[in-house]
């Protein structure tokens, strides 16, 4: 596979670079560590193509070239990365499905598989470390390896989440000896909050509930909740691992509106709950600790209906 990989983007003069809906650390951090190893080692034209993301990830190198704008180009070659199918690329589909080449380098177990070449690492704690083993290792430059790193502290919450393994931990070793600088990209991109931001995560604490005898906590964010506070989706980033460090939680439910009954719904666990088999019963995706879906329809029997799929688990 990693022959494939190589070859594919020597192959291709014009490269474009997906990622998911509502990016993450791990999405940022994997699609321009993968820019950066693309441009210092090829000579490519390369673009990135991904939704509105946190400004605290723009001090990565060249993250302000990422365009917010679908196109009509036509590339040689389109990488959906950290994409658990090829859906979860939003506006940006057209153009992995117009490109003459597709590939998918992707961690998520419920990947269906999708694309010309399809690299499904489960065993990888994110997408950054998926490309950082397909990647010549002595090829990736510092402002690769910043990228690639912030990945994987993202996705393994600090190297606090069960997907935390002994190869994340070497290989995120070997990125700081590459030149990533891990107290600024902890401290600047997982734990620093906007002041909006701590007040809406304020918000949801305060309307968060416990059921099954304190096993499940859960939180609803509406509408007037964003208005009331001015903040934005992106301002929901860290609110679902907050509920989840709970004492005696198992699970944590967080879910928060997109639209006229339409909801986000995030959920994470500690020891016991899959939490993709939920995910995937709805037409999400994720991993057994982490995951997530849309639904549309009243948000007291969606989050009902959640609790009850998370109690037939508990049982």
């Amino acid at each position: 596979m990693k022959n494939d990989f190589l070859t594919m983007i020597e192959q291709a003069d014009t490269i474009a670079i997906t990622g998911h809906v509502r990016p993450d650390g791990d999405c940022v951090g994997s699609t321009v560590g993968l820019y950066n190893y693309i441009i210092s080692n090829y000579d490519k034209q390369v673009q990135i193509y991904l939704e509105e993301f946190s400004k605290d990830f723009l001090f990565l190198h060249d993250a302000d070239k990422i365009s917010h704008t679908p196109t009509d180009q036509v590339y040689d070659l389109c990488i959906a990365v950290d994409c658990g199918d090829k859906e979860r690329q939003g506006d940006f589909l057209p153009i992995f499905e117009h490109a003459k080449h597709t590939m998918c380098v992707d961690h998520h177990i419920s990947n269906p598989g999708f694309g010309e070449v399809c690299y499904v690492d489960a065993e990888a704690c994110s997408a950054a470390e998926a490309l950082y083993k397909l990647m010549e290792q002595d090829k990736i430059n510092k402002n690769a390896a910043e990228a690639l790193y912030m990945g994987i502290v993202h996705d393994t919450g600090v190297f606090k989440h069960s997907n935390t393994t002994k190869s994340a931990m070497s290989i995120a070793g070997d990125l700081i000896e590459k030149g990533a600088n891990p107290s600024f990209i902890i401290d600047e991109t997982f734990y620093k909050k906007t002041f909006v931001a701590n007040k809406l995560l304020g918000i949801a604490l305060t309307k968060a509930e416990q059921h099954a005898d304190g096993r499940i906590i859960s939180t609803v964010l509406e509408a007037e909740d964003f208005r009331k506070s001015g903040a934005g989706k992106i301002d929901t980033d860290g609110i679902v691992d907050q509920l989840r460090i709970t004492e005696g939680t198992e699970t944590a439910v967080f879910i928060y509106q997109t639209g006229e009954d339409e909801y986000k719904i995030s959920l994470r666990s500690n020891n016991i709950v899959d939490v993709s088999r939920i995910s995937c019963n709805h037409g999400g995706g994720g991993h057994v600790r982490a995951a997530g879906f849309s639904m549309k329809g009243d948000i007291k029997e969606i989050l009902a209906g959640v609790i009850e799929e998370i109690k037939e688990q508990l049982c």
